[in-house]
């Protein structure tokens, strides 16, 4: 699903990742642990193509996407990544059904899908009842949920998370690390997670650590 190889990335003088060889397969549930400072989000950010390697190759899903153009580059990220972030980034004047529909309007497909694809998720997810609520009359453990379905929105073959559980408290940060395996049944995607979380990263199919921007095992 995903082949990394030597990819490096420096900020001015500093280098943060220091050729990073890694492959993860379909379906898997990876998380990446480390020390603050590791390189762990610039990986992640790179391997999700939202920030490009100084050198190496990513493919993903047998596509070069280091090689793409940003056209091109911005089109495979809508149809076949998601993210979900530490602070959900929900944007605040939308209702939870209109986050959620984002990626599919993008992606231009009729509103009356996404609208039904959405209000699907948000069910699947136990919010059937809060479609219409702008995220400000969300609690935590709601507003990250919606932030998963609009990861899910056009059903990406990989789900790209930053510290997804990092703001929530203990109940919702375990309802959240069991969605996401449920997830990865139900629809057979893969998941890279950063995470600081022992609980989570005990949960996944394998932890990768990282130091001092190198792979470590």
């Amino acid at each position: 699903m995903i082949h990394a190889k030597n990819i490096t990335k420096s900020f001015g003088s500093l280098q943060v990742l220091k050729g990073i060889d890694l492959q993860i397969n379909k379906g898997e549930i990876v998380t990446i642990v480390g020390a603050s400072g590791a390189g762990k989000t610039t990986l992640l950010q790179i391997l999700g193509t939202l920030d490009k390697a100084d050198s190496g190759e990513i493919r993903i899903n047998d596509t070069l996407v280091s090689e793409l153009n940003d056209k091109d580059l911005s089109k495979f990220r809508n149809e076949n990544i998601g993210f979900v972030f530490q602070f959900h980034q929900l944007l605040p004047e939308f209702t939870a059904l209109e986050n959620v529909m984002i990626p599919g309007m993008i992606a231009r497909k009729k509103e009356a899908f996404c609208k039904e694809r959405a209000k699907e998720l948000l069910d699947f997810l136990g919010l059937a009842g809060r479609t219409s609520h702008k995220p400000n009359e969300l609690s935590g453990g709601e507003k990250q949920r919606v932030a998963v379905a609009r990861a899910l929105m056009n059903e990406p073959r990989v789900i790209f998370a930053d510290e997804p559980s990092g703001s929530l408290d203990s109940k919702n940060k375990e309802e959240l690390h069991e969605l996401f395996f449920k997830l990865r049944n139900q629809f057979q995607q893969t998941f890279v997670i950063v995470t600081h979380d022992e609980s989570l990263s005990g949960l996944a199919d394998r932890t990768i650590h990282m130091k001092d921007g190198l792979i470590i095992d």
